[in-house]
């Protein structure tokens, strides 16, 4: 799990090879077991494959090449209706999303967490139909990657931490 961890990057280019309705499945349901306050498990998902709609997502962001060249997108939404704590569903989503994106490392499959589109939340929202009460959090372009992964890097951990105490 370490090695997951540290070697996931951002794949910003995919194949057209699909991607499986089951292999769909497993990433949502690894995302649902991620941590959330009271057991809430605040997210819910619209899986797009359709050209048409990719089309239209991708006029929501300027990362629209990204959009357009993923077989998948999923848009994760974090349903307010289910919220106790804003602060803290927000997290959890966020925990559901680092999950997935290492669930689709782990398959062998690559992903980039789109969080720019959120300037356009609410057109997105009205595009893929989800009730009043979903908030879009990121959406998830997902693939067989067709660009290499490249070596990651991160500060050294000392630099991280405030004190011991």
């Amino acid at each position: 799990m370490l090695d997951i961890i540290k070697s996931r990057r951002s794949i910003r280019k995919f194949t057209q090879q699909t991607v499986t309705d089951e292999i769909i499945r497993e990433v949502i349901e690894m995302g649902v077991w991620a941590p959330s306050g009271l057991n809430n498990q605040p997210w819910k998902f619209v899986v797009v494959r359709d050209a048409q709609i990719k089309e239209e997502l991708s006029g929501q962001t300027r990362y629209s090449h990204i959009v357009k060249g993923a077989p998948v997108c999923i848009a994760v939404f974090l349903d307010r209706s289910q919220s106790y704590d804003y602060v803290k569903d927000v997290q959890a989503v966020g925990a559901c999303i680092q999950n997935m994106l290492l669930t689709i490392h782990h398959l062998g499959l690559g992903a980039v967490w789109l969080g720019e589109i959120l300037k356009n939340k609410e057109a997105v929202a009205a595009l893929l139909g989800v009730p009043g009460d979903m908030e879009l959090m990121a959406v998830v372009a997902l693939g067989h990657p067709s660009e290499a992964r490249k070596a990651g890097t991160r500060k050294p951990v000392d630099e991280s931490i405030i004190a011991w105490k």
